[in-house]
């Protein structure tokens, strides 16, 4: 053989070698089939997760709670664990050192990395495990889950804080590691603290840029270009110290460069609490913004287009009894790179209800968020809804409670079956399923179902079993001092499996 042939049939091979079982047939050879099977759906065998260092309060108060549900054709091997993260102190952009207006500390604190216990120590899939920690030492946590603890690994922060700024209910589901991050809905308004944490969770460090959007467009700053996130470390970087500029409403774009990070706006404000603003779906023509409470009372819509192209998008309410357009709020134009904020006031009026946005003629990609906010005079909280990827096959929530958790789903186009599955209790307890029907084009508020013999907290699976898209988000409550603290967690995919591409080994090209 020459060297041609050689090289053919090494390359053949390697091929085979990489892809495990290629189907590989000669070009027009005689009744060669050369379609691809259908992808498989397998499950993931790797899982990481970043929990941004809860709160900045001496007397907050925080728990944890991983979950992983039982996902067939996963074996019997693998392991969870959460670790501290140090936090990194970065001067201006990290924040000072001083106290903050709640009487915590308002910036980072410089340390080594501590290979200490693991926060968390998952035991096995179906059941949640919870931990805890106090005040404003506590860390950022990273996290990896391997083999049968992979597949839809989650893991919920919720803290609560008596008083001072941000003083509520604040929660956050631990976000993987990504590249881009999109956050409209941010502040730095004089009443407003917001961070956003940067964690990285790997063994080299990582370059970020932060980047703020008016509305007037983009404010100028270098101080959040080139901001390195070292190894295993995270780091809360102040908004207000990026820019001069106080605007009310901006939109938050984290560009990481080099490197992966996970990141959360903490958004605390002086006289209506705070929550965590988690980053919106990736930009679209379409979104969708569910779990808006029955009892809001004020609802304000932040949006951004990335590009230079103007948005018109169509306004309209998923309600329990199908989609309407709200009164004065038909439509909203969104100004190419300006962030632009239309509050919709009490929107629901006493039902529940998820926002829906499409394009009004032609599609141009949008991001957006819910700023919501429950109660009256100085007895009002607030929570943030991003717009959020459809539930798919499946979404996990963590950390629910026999009383204060509720469930929001709605199905904007064709209707849906759905069936929700409460796990075993942390402490104890047997899972129990329910199946509900979402109409097309509403929104349902359902009581979820509770683990027979309740004891702890629990999770909740939810899996389309038939009809159009669904999208849910997840409400936690609980009132203390007259003040309705409230926090949601939308419910996108849980990831917890990859289309894996089926075909049979075939090497006869070879012999040729």
């Amino acid at each position: 053989m020459n060297r041609t042939t050689l090289s053919l049939i090494a390359g053949v091979s390697a091929l085979a070698a990489v892809t495990g079982f290629a189907a590989l047939s000669a070009p027009g050879t005689p009744g060669a089939d050369t379609t691809a099977k259908a992808a498989a759906q397998r499950p993931v065998e790797r899982t990481s997760l970043v929990c941004p260092a809860p709160s900045l309060s001496d007397i907050a108060e925080t728990s944890y709670t991983s979950f992983t549900p039982v996902t067939k054709g996963t074996g019997s091997g693998g392991k969870a664990e959460l670790q501290a993260a140090p936090q990194e102190s970065k001067g201006g952009a990290g924040g000072d050192k001083g106290k903050g207006k709640d009487g915590g500390k308002s910036g980072g604190t410089s340390g080594e990395r501590k290979t200490g216990k693991p926060v968390l120590t998952p035991k096995e899939p179906g059941k949640p495990v919870t931990g805890d920690s106090s005040g404003a030492e506590s860390p950022a946590l990273v996290g990896t889950a391997d083999g049968r603890f992979a597949p839809g690994w989650t893991i919920q922060e919720t803290t609560e804080v008596a008083a001072g700024t941000g003083r509520g209910l604040q929660g956050v589901n631990c976000t993987a590691p990504d590249t881009s991050f999109w956050f409209p809905g941010a502040s730095t308004a004089a009443d407003r603290t917001d961070y956003v944490h940067l964690t990285n969770p790997d063994d080299s460090a990582a370059v970020v840029d932060i980047e703020l959007y008016g509305k007037d467009g983009t404010l100028q700053s270098t101080v959040g270009e080139g901001i390195t996130v070292q190894p295993h470390s995270s780091d809360p970087v102040l908004l207000s110290t990026l820019t001069d500029e106080r605007q009310a409403n901006l939109t938050v774009h984290v560009n990481v460069r080099s490197g992966r990070v996970g990141a959360a706006v903490q958004a605390l404000d002086d006289k209506l609490g705070g929550d965590w603003l988690t980053a919106s779906t990736d930009p679209s023509g379409s979104l969708v913004l569910p779990g808006i409470p029955k009892d809001a009372t004020s609802v304000r819509l932040v949006a951004f287009t990335p590009g230079d192209a103007d948005a018109d998008l169509k306004v309209r309410l998923a309600s329990p009894s199908g989609l309407i357009t709200p009164a004065g709020h038909e439509t909203v134009h969104v100004k190419g790179g300006m962030t632009t904020a239309v509050d919709l006031g009490d929107v629901t009026r006493g039902e529940p209800g998820s926002l829906v946005l499409t394009p009004t003629d032609r599609s141009v990609p949008v991001v957006a968020a819910l700023r919501v906010v429950r109660g009256k005079g100085d007895k009002q909280e607030t929570a943030f809804i991003p717009a959020t990827r459809p539930v798919g096959t499946r979404a996990t929530s963590a950390d629910n409670s026999a009383k204060g958790s509720t469930l929001s789903l709605t199905a904007p186009g064709r209707a849906a079956t759905v069936e929700v599955t409460a796990s075993a209790g942390s402490e104890g307890g047997t899972p129990v399923s329910k199946t509900y029907t979402i109409k097309a084009g509403t929104t349902q508020d359902i009581e979820p179902p509770v683990p027979s013999g309740l004891k702890g907290t629990y999770a909740l699976t939810v899996e389309p079993k038939s009809g159009g898209p669904v999208y849910g988000a997840r409400t936690l409550a609980a009132t203390e001092g007259g003040v309705p603290g409230f926090t949601v967690q939308t419910l996108p995919d849980d990831r917890g499996t990859v289309a894996v591409p089926e075909a049979d080994e075939d090497l006869s090209v070879v012999q040729k």
